[in-house]
Parts: structure tokens; C-alpha cells; sequence
């Protein structure tokens, strides 16, 4: 398996993300919207929007890994904020590299980052969701 990243020509080239992945293998995976929420379900981050994306992208690679993948897998990401914007972008980035020296990973990967009015539950500021190809 392997998932290629790509910044095609004639389109931006961002240094947080890439345009699109190209991915072989065998398994689809589709990761539900991951929370600020530890492994017991108790809230992780109340009101620090970088620990709860730091927390999100940990859930992401503790899914993945209990079916013998990895954030190495992951094709494509999508992020929900709250009232996002602009100036989150630094905390956003904060977090993903908090979660990012922790696993040992490179992070950057497609992702469509989307403002929201609210999540499921009101302290919720970030909701990150993947798509994987494992095997």
C-alpha cells in the first residue's frame, strides 16, 4: 500500500497541505469525525482549540492503528471548526504539529477545512474526519 502526495502543476502548491494523494492497496477506510475526546470519552481541551485538533489527529492514528493502519494510510482528511477563521490557522497548525511530533508523522495531506456553526456536543471546536487505503 502506499498513498503518493501530489501538488500538480498549474495549481497552488501550499506547504500545509497537497493538492490531492494518489493511493493503491486493498482496503477502504472511512474514519468517522474525530473528537476531542480521550479514550474514556472524557473531553480533552476544553476551550484550546490547538489540544483539541492536537486530540483529533491522535484519535485519527489510535483508529487506524486498531485495524493495522497507520496516519501514514490516510488520503485525504476533513476538518470542521467552529466559527472558523483565519486567525485559527496558527493554532490549527499548532495542534496538527503537536499530534504530528507525537506520532512521529508527516501530516500534511488533502484535507478540506470547513467553518461550521456548531458540533455535536457545545464544547466541541474541531471535528477531523479521514478517508484511508490500508493493505
Amino acid at each position: 500500500m502506499s498513498v503518493t502526495l501530489v501538488n500538480p502543476e498549474g495549481l497552488p502548491k501550499p506547504e500545509v497541505y497537497r493538492q490531492l494523494s494518489v493511493a493503491t492497496g486493498s482496503k477502504l477506510v472511512f474514519l468517522a469525525g474525530q473528537v476531542a475526546r480521550d479514550s474514556d470519552g472524557r473531553p480533552v481541551g476544553d476551550g484550546d482549540f490547538a489540544a483539541q485538533v492536537e486530540q483529533c489527529y491522535l484519535n485519527v492514528a489510535t483508529a487506524l492503528a486498531g485495524i493495522g493502519g497507520s496516519f501514514d494510510d490516510v488520503a485525504k482528511l476533513t476538518i470542521y471548526v467552529v466559527d472558523w477563521s483565519p486567525e485559527k490557522m496558527p493554532l490549527l497548525g499548532e495542534g496538527v504539529g503537536r499530534a504530528a511530533a507525537k506520532l512521529g508523522i508527516d501530516p500534511v495531506k488533502p484535507i478540506t477545512l470547513l467553518g461550521v456553526a456548531a458540533l455535536g456536543e457545545p464544547d466541541l471546536l474541531v471535528e477531523v474526519e479521514a478517508t484511508a487505503v490500508i493493505e
